[in-house]
């Protein structure tokens, strides 16, 4: 029988697209790096995303690519052919204590970035974005596009000011070089006014959901261009018919085709320096279809960086 080791997906050990686990205190390099980080303390509503990293590694084993990286019979070429991919493991949260969470996750963050050309943060909830950016001091000048069905802008929630409704504020307000955000995806009954209005003062560029679906074309020319861009990925601005395994699911949301010609729009006409998917809760769907989703996503979004790199 001539069969690779592990090449079911369900055979093996579980890590990211079945990419070797080479942990951050060992010296590699890679194309792509996966780092799992799961915190979900900062949720106000249903949790779970701690699950996620766990999840994505045993789902990923469907998208993982072969010798010659993902055939696409369209093209009659394949895609992600020679790329180097490591598993760097996880970031062990430090239960309450979220400040030593952050600086754990800065720390391992600094790190991901000088052993890979693509960093990929895989959370946990939103929070995480926050200490993640804080790596990326160093930079210069670069911009954000998230997406995501909620602002994520608030300034306190119920006390505090590091939960999931607020990583982008504080990152704004103590990353350097840290320019305009571009928010796609935005819906939902609940909206905080101030959040809003202190996120059109600053510039940032704020994209509905509806306005997608109504006029993507016209959308794809309000994307940056000529930027370092950080991408930012909740799984809840994706509709919750693909993804129901997210804490606050909002309706109306992106269709997986809308999302991926934004993605290759960005990628195409900027340089991507860092990614992190975020709140998948594979706990809130039995189904498996937001594992699977969030999985195809982090594979989509590996080839579709190499492809334009």
């Amino acid at each position: 029988m001539n069969m690779r080791h592990g090449e079911l997906p369900f055979t093996g050990p579980a890590t990211f697209l079945k990419a070797p686990h080479r942990p951050l205190d060992r010296d590699w390099q890679a194309d792509v790096a996966f780092l799992g980080l799961p915190y979900d303390f900062g949720v106000g509503y249903r949790p779970g995303a701690r699950f996620a990293p766990a999840a994505l590694r045993e789902t990923s084993g469907r998208y993982a690519p072969g010798p010659r990286g993902y055939y696409d019979p369209e093209s009659e070429s394949y895609r992600f052919a020679g790329v180097q991919v490591v598993d760097a493991g996880d970031v062990d949260p430090a239960q309450l204590e979220y400040h030593e969470t952050f600086r754990r996750i800065t720390e391992a963050a600094r790190e991901l970035r000088r052993r890979a050309k693509l960093p990929v943060f895989v959370g946990g909830d939103h929070t995480v974005s926050y200490p993640v950016l804080r790596a990326y001091d160093d930079l210069g000048e670069f911009h954000v596009v998230q997406f995501d069905a909620h602002l994520d802008y608030t300034n306190v929630r119920n006390a505090t000011r590091y939960a999931n409704s607020s990583p982008f504020r504080r990152a704004v307000e103590e990353v350097a070089g840290l320019g305009r955000i571009t928010v796609v995806g935005l819906r939902g009954l609940r909206a905080d006014p101030e959040a809003f209005g202190a996120a059109r003062e600053r510039g940032h560029t704020l994209v509905f959901a509806r306005e997608v679906q109504a006029d993507l074309k016209g959308v794809l020319e309000r994307l940056p261009r000529g930027k370092k861009v950080y991408l930012s990925f909740d799984i809840d601005a994706l509709d919750p018919s693909l993804a129901p395994g997210t804490g606050s699911p909002e309706v109306e949301g992106l269709g997986y085709g809308e999302a991926i010609r934004l993605l290759e729009h960005v990628f195409a006409h900027n340089e991507l320096v860092g990614f992190d998917l975020t709140e998948l809760a594979p706990n809130l769907d039995p189904s498996g279809l937001t594992a699977l989703v969030g999985a195809r996503l982090l594979a989509e979004v590996a080839a579709l960086w190499w492809a334009f790199r």
